[in-house]
């Protein structure tokens, strides 16, 4: 099974306030959280994650950029896309 692609588009810039502190403003991440996404190892727990991220998104808002820059990311890195993105529409 391949590795599943981090969240991270790669814009990294904290701009957006909320409750868990300054996210960024490519994918929503807080900085904590891309600590964590690049200490996940196993499959499941980055999928978890990244239905985690996902859901930040929807309720945050302003992110209907992400899919296509996530879809860009995994086909620049030949990456499967996992089907909790393919299946967000």
């Amino acid at each position: 099974m391949s590795k599943i692609q981090s969240p991270c588009v790669g814009v990294c810039k904290f701009k957006r306030s909320g409750p868990a502190g300054q996210h960024c403003i490519g994918c929503s991440m807080t900085e904590d959280q891309k600590k964590i996404s690049k200490s996940l190892k196993k499959p499941k727990a980055m999928r978890a994650f990244l239905a985690l991220v996902m859901a930040q998104q929807q309720v945050m808002g302003k992110y209907g950029h992400w899919r296509a820059a996530y879809l860009k990311r995994c086909l620049k890195k030949g990456r499967r896309v996992p089907d909790e993105v393919r299946d967000a529409s």
